[in-house]
């Protein structure tokens, strides 16, 4: 409890960021005016009356009084410790500082009221459990940092209120915990707060301790480490010198990056940045797991092939040569590859080998179905060049991280497939053949498609940045050969940064050199027979090519000749057969079975699809090359069925428009045509594509079905040695369409003689083998009428014509 006595006049002694609280024992400087001041009045004053010198120790903090001040006895005044004038002062009890007031001396002099403090005899229970805990406490404390003199004299103290203002002298408390310990005039209010501040100060200094002592073991652990590591290299120099070894370690050699780094030829910013990085080496600790990143890092950079190029090859003739001796046929890209051979060479001739900071780099993309040797040819493109050859193969990738690389502060981090390639290429001018450029998908990982637009742009692969590497990396002098089988599936941004030249398959010809030239003597090879053992005529190897494989590469075909080779090889070992022995046409039947694409040209008429009307031979283009595509149509019974037409074949919507105009055509101009239309308003019609599990789309087809529906209502057969594409209008216009150089390949392989494009196609005619156009009959029209007269057989003996009837 506390209690106010008479105002007492006394004068003020400012403590700038400092409280002393009753029954405390301070020396403070009479250096400073205001304290010398203060001292003196209170002598002043004391002259007159008995007793010591008084003041009122205030605190002061940032210039503003506290409203509870401590009045202070002048218990002597002499020197310091050090030397100056000083005055030593004790706490007698809290004053509640009131109004100005007048007194002598330069000091300030205040009113004040004395409080009382009182606390009842005896100690109530709770009372006496906080004094303990406060001793308890404050003993912990006191004996941590060895003042044993002071525990005796704390645990002396009885009175609540003395006790609670011994805790004045305790460092850890700030200002204004100390301010707030004077304010408190209640004794067990005040014990209670010195109690909570004590208790809060152990329990800091004990997660201090703690942290400490865990810093303090690892300390001790990297201190041991490096100890221990400096005796292992103690020794094992030692036993270098018992062996008469010589030179450093290899661990040492290995790891003196800055001499690696000032020896290496590389780039000036790739020398800096590689600086850099040795420079954090050095600084970083053995066990740093920063410290391996960098190592790996620093590895890969000078594993770089920076200057190294090799010299291209500009013997273009030379270069021809290679690529004919290699590949048969593929025309467009020898004549590429040529070309830019020429150009390299005149460039290099006038010092033009660097241009704006690019070099001639190219970009080819190889479009063209399976099997028409895409991939073979980079390595053959690379050793025509005299380059170094890297295949990347991009088939299901879907993480841009693979292209662009990993960023270093990943675990495990890697260079993308590109920094790889060249790495491992050894130059920085290889051929990089980035092989199904189209199977390259996307997810959550990013789009590595959109990754590979600067890495395939000349107008900046000569700076391009991998995310590992971090440095700018040279790619304009890099000859980069995407594959992909579909052009459509390549994202447009990327196909528009590469050159397309397309691979539209091989002719009967090509295939019967590639098999004697390449294919044989490979699978000789593998089948483990001599050249001179088994041999294959030119007959058998192109009745392989037509009859037995139905392709626009050679890997089936391939197969097919291993398939052979293995027969006779088990029957030479069975003692069946004799070697040597040369495989003719007619030997093929009894080692492999009959032929498995007999074309239609060939079968007997009464079994061929076009012996019956309403049947018509197109032309289509799939992801294997060019095919060709039969169309059935029929009428339904006028009884069963009302009039409208039926689609069926998987047909995307484009093809079912296409066969909507080809029916409103023949209704519109069936009288012209004389054509009994009038089945075709009472009659429902059906359109059937057969292998109906395949999807099919396209305007390519209108000209076939017009052809099938005319031939359905005419009673009149289609040729069967006619094929015929293009697309057709509601006034009977036919249009081009795409593909003509696969679609006659096809028609060549299926025994067409005869083959119908459009007007506006003919154009196209130059890119397709002058063997193939020599076996075919082509001709351009530009209407369907043209077509229904090419097509259609004569109407046998002028007879009425007969319309199947469905089922």
């Amino acid at each position: 409890m506390a209690a106010e006595s008479t105002p007492l006049a006394l004068p003020v002694l400012p403590l700038d960021d400092e409280v002393v609280l009753p029954g405390m024992v301070v020396p403070l400087d009479l250096s400073d005016s205001e304290v010398r001041a203060a001292v003196e009045a209170a002598q002043a004053a004391a002259a007159s009356a008995p007793g010591k010198p008084r003041v009122l120790l205030v605190p002061r903090i940032d210039g503003t009084y506290a409203g509870t001040g401590v009045l202070g006895t002048v218990e002597q005044v002499g020197r310091l410790a050090d030397g100056d004038p000083g005055a030593l002062i004790r706490g007698r009890g809290r004053v509640r500082i009131g109004a100005g007031t007048t007194g002598p001396g330069a000091a300030l002099w205040v009113e004040g009221t004395r409080i009382e403090e009182t606390v009842p005899e005896p100690l109530p229970g709770q009372v006496g459990e906080l004094v303990t805990e406060y001793k308890a406490l404050a003993t912990a404390w006191l004996r941590k940092r060895g003042a044993w003199q002071v525990v005796d004299r704390v645990q002396a103290i009885d009175d609540v209120a003395a006790l609670a203002d011994n805790s004045g002298y305790s460092p850890f408390l700030t200002t204004e915990q100390k301010v707030e310990l004077l304010e408190t005039a209640d004794p067990v209010a005040r014990l209670k707060l010195a109690t909570r501040q004590l208790r809060d100060h152990l329990a800091e200094q004990e997660v201090a301790e703690s942290i400490a002592k865990d810093v303090q073991d690892g300390v001790d652990k990297q201190q041991r480490e490096f100890l221990l590591r400096r005796q292992l290299e103690a020794v094992r120099k030692e036993l270098r010198e018992l062996n008469g070894e010589d030179g450093k370690d290899s661990v040492e050699e290995s790891d003196d990056y800055r001499a690696r780094v000032e020896a290496a030829d590389l780039p000036e910013k790739v020398r800096e940045a590689a600086l850099k990085e040795v420079d954090k080496l050095e600084r970083s600790s053995d066990q740093s797991p920063e410290g391996s990143w960098i190592r790996t890092w620093l590895d890969t950079v000078l594993e770089m092939p920076w200057n190294e190029r090799t010299e291209d090859e500009y013997d273009i003739q030379g270069a021809r040569a290679v690529l004919d001796a290699e590949h048969a046929g593929l025309e467009d890209v020898k004549e590429r590859i040529t070309e830019y051979l020429a150009v390299r060479k005149r460039r290099a001739e006038r010092g033009l080998g660097v241009v704006g900071g690019r070099r001639g780099g190219a970009v080819l993309a190889l479009v063209g179905p399976p099997g028409v040797g895409k991939t073979s040819l980079g390595e053959s493109v690379a050793h025509a060049m005299g380059r170094k050859f890297v295949r990347v193969a991009l088939g299901g990738v879907r993480d841009e991280a693979e292209i662009r690389g990993h960023r270093r502060t990943y675990v495990g981090a890697l260079p993308g497939r590109i920094v790889r390639a060249v790495k491992e290429a050894g130059s920085m001018n290889p051929v990089v053949l980035l092989d199904e450029i189209d199977k390259v998908g996307s997810d959550f990982r990013g789009d590595p498609s959109a990754a590979l637009l600067e890495v395939l742009d000349p107008a900046q692969n000569h700076t391009f940045r991998d995310h590992y590497l971090e440095v700018e990396l040279d790619l304009s002098d890099v000859v980069f050969l995407a594959t992909a089988n579909v052009l459509e599936a390549i994202p447009e941004a990327l196909a528009d940064r590469m050159e397309i030249v397309r691979l539209d398959g091989y002719t009967e010809d090509e295939k019967v050199v590639i098999a004697r030239d390449h294919l044989l003597p490979r699978q000789l090879e593998r089948a483990g027979l001599a050249a001179d053992e088994v041999g294959l005529d030119d007959g058998a190897l192109r009745r392989l090519a037509g009859e037995y494989t139905r392709e626009a590469g050679v890997r089936t075909l391939e197969r097919t000749v291993a398939r052979l080779l293995r027969k006779i090889a088990a029957q030479h070992e069975l003692g069946e057969r004799e070697l040597p022995f040369t495989v003719t046409e007619d030997d093929l039947r009894g080692l492999i079975g009959r032929p498995r694409h007999v074309p239609e040209s060939a079968q007997d008429p009464a079994e061929r699809r076009t012996a019956v009307p309403g049947v018509a031979t197109g032309l289509a283009v799939t992801g294997a090359g060019g095919d060709v595509l039969y169309v059935e149509a029929s009428l339904a019974d006028p009884e069963t069925g009302a009039a409208g037409l039926t689609l069926t074949g998987q047909l995307g919507d484009v093809m079912k428009e296409s066969a909507q105009i080809a029916l409103s055509f023949l209704r519109s101009h069936g009288a012209e045509l004389e054509l009994p239309v009038g089945d075709l308003k009472e009659r429902g019609a059906h359109i059937h594509f057969p292998a109906g599990a395949v999807p099919k789309d396209g305007p390519s087809a209108g000209v076939t079905m017009t052809t099938a529906l005319a031939s359905l209502l005419s009673g009149r057969l289609v040729r069967t040695d006619v094929a015929m594409t293009g697309e057709v209008s509601l006034t009977g216009r036919v249009l081009p369409i795409g593909g003509v150089k696969q679609k006659l390949l096809a028609a060549h392989r299926a025994g067409i003689t005869t083959v119908i494009i459009p007007k506006r196609n003919e154009p196209d005619l130059d890119d397709v083998p002058a063997e193939v156009l020599d076996g075919l009959d082509v001709h351009a029209v530009t209407d369907v009428r043209q077509v229904l007269e090419l097509a259609l057989a004569p109407a046998a003996n002028g007879a009425a014509p007969e319309v199947p009837v469905a089922a």
